[in-house]
This record gives C-alpha cells, sequence and structure tokens, in this order.
C-alpha cells in the first residue's frame, strides 16, 4: 500500500503536480482529524463503578496504553505543525503523504484499545507497533514530499 502511494505520488504528470491546495485547508483538516483520533481514544476509558481508588484497578492497564498513544498522537501533532510551517506549496503528493500518515494515525485507537485490554498480549502489541512503524514511515513519506 506504501509502495502505491509512493508511485502514484511519483508518476503524477506535471499537470496533477501543479494542483495546489492552501497550507490552511490542510493544516485544519489534520488538526481535526488528530483531534477525533484523540477523542475517540478517550472515549475507550470506562467510568468506574466504583467509587474509591481501589475501583480505578482494573483501568490501570487501559490508562497506561492511553496516556502512551496520547504522547505519541501529540508528537506528531507538534511535528505536523512545524513541518508545514517548512511548506511554500501543497502538492498532489503532499496531499496524499498527509492522507496516508492520516490513515495510519487514525488506526492507534483501535490498537490502544486493543493493548489495553488485552493486558499488552503479544498480538496486540505487535499490531500496535507496526501501526507505529507504519506511521513514522508516512511521516518520512510526507517530509520528503515537502523538502523535494
Amino acid at each position: 500500500m506504501l509502495l502505491l502511494f509512493a508511485r502514484t505520488a511519483q508518476t503524477m504528470s506535471s499537470h496533477a503536480r501543479k494542483i495546489m491546495m492552501s497550507k490552511g485547508r490542510l493544516e485544519a483538516f489534520s488538526d481535526g482529524v488528530i483531534a477525533v483520533v484523540i477523542t475517540i481514544m478517550v472515549l475507550e476509558l470506562k467510568v468506574p463503578h466504583g467509587n474509591d481508588w481501589s475501583a480505578l484497578q482494573p483501568l490501570i492497564q487501559k490508562f497506561i496504553s492511553y496516556a502512551m498513544s496520547f504522547l505519541y498522537v501529540n508528537i506528531y501533532w507538534n511535528n505536523h505543525h512545524h513541518l508545514l510551517k517548512a511548506c511554500r506549496e501543497v502538492n498532489a503528493a503532499i496531499m496524499w503523504f498527509n492522507l496516508l500518515l492520516l490513515f495510519f494515525i487514525s488506526l492507534i485507537p483501535f490498537v490502544t484499545a486493543w493493548l489495553g485490554e488485552s493486558n499488552y498480549s503479544a498480538h496486540p502489541a505487535a499490531i500496535y507497533s507496526i501501526v507505529l512503524l507504519l506511521s513514522a514511515l508516512a511521516y518520512y513519506l510526507l517530509q520528503s514530499a515537502i523538502v523535494r
């Protein structure tokens, strides 16, 4: 899938490369997607049924996975903000790589919930790691498209 995105971006005609979008629209869309991702993650934390500290005990694993993912998503949001400041124009390749990045970031709530629910079992942890790795690769492709 990543190769398809990379090939699509590289083989666009010169006409397609001239199609531009305002940087503000791209930033606003990305900020909105990331805000929804964070909202979905926090909604996975269910209110405990008790009213003392022991009622929070079953939520510790979920909270740790949420906090880890919250930090990760916000690092991407911050880096994305600074990366787009360096961007002079937004072409089709940048739009596609940005969408690829947002796609992988949008999977983080699912793998976060699975990781917290499974008590950090091997398969959910592996899938979580793969999603984070693919997010990093998509960010690298976006960064490369902007630097070009």
